[in-house]
């Protein structure tokens, strides 16, 4: 997963059940297979648990069972991505969706076309479309799909987190690429200038990186929110002591 996109984005296996059970939700059975389980660290979002089942018939499931806090967050605690077999050889497919807030601000999911496919999907695996995929039609018979190897867990919690949890998260996707981009630019600039007025960090990084004021907000204000930056009066900030 060498992406700019997932930079910082870290994966690791904590427990591994050769044999165990658990209930398909669309199948409304319980399945038996193995079973892992993942602790996510996304520098965007924060931690998660993720339980990964593989049936014997090759079908992956990919489970949030525990998300960062927050209201938007907490809605995705027990949302699952389903992978199945494709047509092409080692290669599971997952229609491509992504979470948005309605007006009241419910988590929801709605399908993508081609052109609506995230930057950060792209990056990380190939697209084809439904019906190439697999050789079916149907409604979702143009509607993209990801490709993703067999046994490639870490990739498709990866796909979890960019299609449930980016596009929810306070910065938005757009920002969240720039955040993920910049974001250790901005605490080395902190760093380096000690305590310093925000006006001087927007100066620094706009003459360094070419960062715009906006921008540059919006990523001190994510770092605040994960306690990276602290704000010890008005108008100054500094690296939080680790």
């Amino acid at each position: 997963m060498q992406s700019e996109s997932l930079k910082g984005l870290r994966i690791r296996l904590e427990e591994r059940r050769e044999r165990d059970a658990w209930f398909d939700i669309s199948s409304r059975q319980v399945r038996e297979g193995t079973v892992r389980y993942y602790k996510a660290k996304d520098p965007l979002t924060g931690e998660w648990l993720f339980k990964v089942c593989v049936d014997p018939e090759g079908k992956v499931s990919v489970r949030a069972v525990k998300c960062p806090p927050g209201p938007r967050f907490a809605q995705l605690e027990g949302s699952s991505m389903v992978f199945q077999p494709s047509l092409r050889e080692g290669l599971l497919y997952d229609v491509i969706s992504v979470s948005y807030l309605d007006e009241e601000g419910r988590v929801r999911r709605k399908v993508v076309s081609e052109d609506g496919v995230p930057t950060a999907v792209k990056e990380i695996c190939d697209i084809e479309l439904y019906e190439t995929a697999t050789g079916k039609s149907g409604a979702h018979s143009r509607h993209p799909v990801t490709l993703v190897k067999k046994g490639d867990y870490h990739r498709m919690i990866a796909l979890f987190l960019v299609e449930r949890a980016w596009p929810i998260a306070p910065l938005g996707v757009e920002n969240a690429l720039k955040y993920l981009k910049h974001s250790v630019d901005v605490l080395n600039t902190v760093r380096r200038l000690e305590m310093a007025s925000e006006e001087d960090v927007y100066m620094t990084l706009e003459e360094e990186h070419g960062m715009q004021r906006e921008e540059a907000q919006a990523i001190i204000e994510m770092l605040k929110r994960r306690g990276d930056l602290l704000a010890p009066k008005e108008g100054y900030i500094k690296t939080a002591l680790k």
